[in-house]
């Protein structure tokens, strides 16, 4: 067994000890109160935290997933049509098997401090913020320089993200790649027709799909 199986399995093993007994601790802080708040904070940002001798260890997809279903999303590899979203469950194979096509967050912890995972996917099409508290516009800043993400991303949704705002929408003009967006229930936008004319008039051949009261 070489360095990196030993790094992936234990690795792993810690994870196993780890995730079952925090996802039911997520599944129940959605209306954090007090006090509580910090603990959450704390608690995501661990999650969220990058180890980049994990991602030398087992590549950019594989460590990528992980800190995905960790914070409670969910990940199609290439060439499946089954959303992984059990932890325990991702499948082993050769180093670079399994390759990102799509991302669901909906209702997950993602945050900034977790974006530096998305660096090196090359296959990631489509990307689904929902219900997202902790998406704010730099996330979408960061992950709309990833050159990458520029040249593979088409299909993205952004819906009840309460802390994203016209910049964080105008930054999504350097995914040149995109064809389709989704804009629904974002308070923070406020000068919607401003915001997508200049996202429109960046990306021409990008259909936007509003629904933005």
């Amino acid at each position: 067994m070489g360095t990196r199986d030993v790094i992936r399995c234990t690795y792993t093993e810690d994870m196993r000890l780890f995730t079952w007994p925090a996802r039911r601790i997520l599944s129940a802080h959605k209306q954090p109160s007090g006090g509580s708040r910090e603990f959450w904070g704390w608690l995501n940002a661990v999650f969220n935290k990058v180890d980049y001798e994990r991602i030398k260890a087992v590549g950019p997809d594989r460590a990528a997933a992980e800190w995905l279903l960790r914070c409670g999303a969910k990940v199609r590899f290439r060439g499946f049509d089954r959303w992984q979203h059990d932890y325990n469950g991702l499948p082993t194979g050769p180093f670079g098997r399994y390759r990102i096509e799509a991302i669901d967050a909906t209702e997950s912890c993602i945050m900034y401090r977790g974006f530096d995972h998305l660096e090196g996917l090359e296959h990631v099409e489509e990307i689904r913020f929902n219900k997202c508290i902790y998406i704010e516009d730099a996330c979408l800043e960061r992950l709309s320089q990833i050159k990458t993400l520029q040249d593979s991303l088409k299909n993205m949704t952004i819906v009840s993200c309460g802390n994203v705002t016209d910049k964080g929408i105008i930054a999504l003009h350097h995914l040149r790649s995109m064809e389709w967006l989704l804009l629904s229930d974002l308070p923070g936008v406020k000068d919607k027709d401003q915001t997508v004319d200049r996202l429109q008039t960046a990306l021409p051949k990008l259909t936007i799909e509003l629904d933005l009261a």
